[in-house]
């Protein structure tokens, strides 16, 4: 099951799809799966479905509908690849923030859940940050989200607890950047760095080749004392 459920925009005009994994019983909180430039993939959904089996529903939007509705591709197919990355480029980033409010208005008040965090991935990780920065979401978390030296200046608006995961050897995150998201950010009082010495990026990915298990499972268990500490 790819997409299973929909969510009305902030404007209400029109609505997109999302894959959402609801755990048993009560959801101890709700946590936005925020993608990477691949879509609502199977890497992905399977994020969510760990995440609902932890005890939390968990909701991945579908970002890139106003592109192509549904779009899911494979980072380890190389024409694949190519075509997402044309999609991030087209992509609206401040439509995908919009998309992720609604999100958090739909989880609270239509779905009955009131904390709400988000996780996001390569792309997800950068607008992890800046739904820190411009929502009201309660926790949010990082994997090596991209570009994020540019977003300093929204740091100020940073009012709930933010965790990023930096992988050191990031191909698409020079250590100059990394070097400027901890002169940034050290000092934050809400905000938490993990450097993974010699990793790359996409390292915590669920499925694929650039997953390293070793340092998934040790970033996956930052992010689930976070999520334990911040969401209940």
């Amino acid at each position: 099951m790819s997409l299973n459920a929909t969510i009305p925009t902030l404007e209400a005009d029109a609505s997109f799809g999302a894959y959402v994994a609801r755990p048993e019983g009560t959801p101890r909180a709700a946590i936005i799966v925020i993608q990477e430039i691949f879509g609502v993939n199977p890497g992905i959904r399977q994020k969510c479905d760990k995440l609902a089996a932890e005890g939390y529903l968990a909701v991945a939007p579908d970002l890139f509908w106003r592109l192509e509705p549904g779009v899911e591709t494979d980072p380890d197919v190389e024409a694949e690849f190519q075509r997402a990355i044309g999609m991030m480029g087209q992509f609206d980033q401040d439509a995908g923030i919009r998309d992720i409010e609604a999100t958090i208005h739909h989880i609270r008040r239509t779905l009955g859940v009131s904390k709400v965090g988000c996780v996001g991935y390569c792309l997800g990780g950068r607008l992890a940050f800046m739904a820190a920065a411009r929502t009201d979401i309660d926790a949010s978390v990082g994997y090596y989200g991209v570009g994020i030296d540019g977003l300093l200046g929204e740091k100020h608006a940073i009012a709930h607890p933010v965790m990023l995961h930096i992988p050191t050897n990031d191909g698409f995150v020079p250590r100059e950047t990394q070097a400027a998201m901890h002169a940034g950010l050290d000092d934050h009082p809400k905000v938490t760095l993990h450097d993974y010495e010699g990793l790359d990026h996409g390292f915590a990915t669920e499925t694929g080749q650039r997953r390293d298990e070793a340092a998934a499972t040790l970033a996956d268990s930052h992010t689930a004392a976070f999520f334990a500490e911040h969401l209940g």
